[in-house]
């Protein structure tokens, strides 16, 4: 059925601001590591209140187009502000908890049964895998090719055919997941810290271990910016 008649949204204020922001920064020609005016010129500028601009800043922030430093102004992470609808963002917010329960249940109980069952081959995948993250960390990227190996490799070294059926039926989700968590600031790094942690109990054989080492990793991953967002601000609404 045609979704063309769902209810009409107006468009939020910040939305507006969004859209100044990026068309700002296109037609300056800023780069990665330039600095946006202050929030109160902006505000001034574009004849809104701080509180639509400040929102509008968390929404860079939560896709990781912006850094605002304490005291110290906002600055691009990337040549643009290519934003994400909002719309898309709300959508995503409401699914994530549901996604991020499913993998802690399915990769607990996979990341048990590969420190049970996992042959030599196995442990060179999941070596190969860190060793990819580590390099593209090392390049200044977030690791996701390697975090998405990494966690096929114990997927894999489970052995396990119906988890691994049940683990491709959410990929998607988890590959949305994968990119919320990794660009946080400081996640790459640790979640390789974390991946390396369930790699040494699974080579130990021990099951409790890295259970508890893959819980902790996906509590981890739980973590971001997105979930603490309010799409509709007080002034807003």
């Amino acid at each position: 059925m045609t979704d063309a008649l769902r209810p009409m949204t107006r468009q939020r204020l910040y939305e507006q601001v969004l859209e100044r922001l990026r068309q700002y920064v296109t037609d300056g020609g800023l780069r990665a590591g330039d600095r946006l005016p202050p929030e109160r010129d902006l505000a001034q500028r574009l004849g809104v209140s701080r509180a639509s601009v400040k929102q509008a800043i968390v929404v860079l922030e939560v896709q990781g187009l912006v850094e605002a430093r304490h005291g110290g102004g906002t600055y691009l992470v990337r040549d643009s502000l290519d934003v994400e609808p909002v719309e898309e963002m709300v959508e995503r917010r409401r699914r994530l908890p549901d996604v991020l329960e499913a993998r802690e249940a399915l990769e607990t109980k996979l990341a048990e049964l590969a420190a049970e069952r996992r042959t030599e081959d196995d442990l060179a995948a999941m070596r190969s895998a860190l060793a990819v993250m580590a390099e593209e960390i090392e390049r200044g990227g977030h690791g996701a090719e390697g975090d998405r190996l990494f966690h096929a490799a114990v997927t894999a070294a489970a052995h396990s055919s119906l988890l691994a059926e049940f683990m491709r039926s959410i990929a998607h989700q988890i590959a949305e997941s994968r990119t919320e968590s990794l660009r946080q600031p400081g996640r790459p790094g640790r979640s390789l810290a974390q991946h390396r942690a369930i790699l040494d109990a699974v080579v130990a054989r021990q099951p409790r271990q890295a259970a508890t080492a893959m819980r902790r990793h996906v509590r981890t991953v739980a973590k971001v910016r997105l979930l603490d967002w309010d799409p509709e601000p007080e002034e807003e609404r």
